[in-house]
This record gives structure tokens, C-alpha cells and sequence, in this order.
């Protein structure tokens, strides 16, 4: 795996209400369902996840705005792969040999930050010749 996809992105200068707007923006883009959107956060309590679902809570920790960063990453590399945005937000739910015959929605909802990490550099190995 790239070191560059290991390294802590720096979170301090987010803005924390757009990074979860983005993000949920783009959980209904994919069709993910509450369950798996919270999952990939990192599993929040259902009253925080909720909350930041409506625009209203406190900062996310740097561990949900670094997943957020993976999330808007996988999307970006999406749409540079594909020239029509829903074939890039249909491959989310596409079976995928290169994650044992799952989707990657599913290889991302299994919770883990190498989870994250493995769909997003799948998807920058697939985009180097355009990078």
C-alpha cells in the first residue's frame, strides 16, 4: 500500500460541517443506507450519527473527518475513472474480484480504516495513467 495512503491526513483546518455534508451527500449518491454510513464513520453512537446527519453536533473526532477523507477520495478517483457519474456511483455496489467477489460498499462497511484505505487505493492504481 502507497505510504501517502498510510500517513494521518492533517484535520485541524477541516470544516467539519461541510466534510459531513459532503459525506452524507455522497452516501446518498451510492445508495448507502444508514447502517453502512455509520459504519464507515467509524460507528457513532445512532444519537450522534443522527445529529450529524441533520447538521447539528459537536466536531468529529479526527479518526471520522480522516474516514471522510478517504470517503471524498474514493469519490474523486470515481469520477476521474468514469466520465458518467452514475456508472462511477453505480461501481460501489459492482461485485469486485479484486475484493474477494464483494462490492466495495461492502469492503468499506466492514468498519476498519484499511477497509477504507485498500477501496481507495485500488480505485488510485486504477487512475495512475490519468494522474
Amino acid at each position: 500500500m502507497p505510504q501517502d495512503l498510510l500517513e494521518k491526513p492533517k484535520t485541524a483546518s477541516l470544516d467539519p460541517g461541510a466534510a459531513l455534508k459532503g459525506y452524507f451527500g455522497i452516501m446518498d449518491l451510492w445508495g448507502a443506507s444508514n447502517d453502512e454510513a455509520r459504519v464507515i464513520l467509524g460507528s457513532p453512537s445512532e444519537s450522534t450519527f443522527y445529529a450529524w446527519k441533520k447538521g447539528k453536533s459537536a466536531r468529529p473526532s479526527d479518526d471520522t473527518l480522516r474516514r471522510i477523507g478517504y470517503v471524498a477520495g474514493i469519490f474523486k478517483a470515481l469520477q476521474i475513472l468514469y466520465s458518467d457519474p452514475s456508472l462511477a456511483d453505480r461501481w460501489i455496489r459492482a461485485p469486485n474480484k479484486a475484493f474477494g467477489g464483494q462490492p466495495p460498499m461492502d469492503r468499506m462497511a466492514a468498519g476498519d480504516m484499511i477497509d477504507l484505505a485498500a477501496v481507495r487505493a485500488y480505485l488510485d492504481a486504477a487512475r495512475a495513467p490519468w494522474s
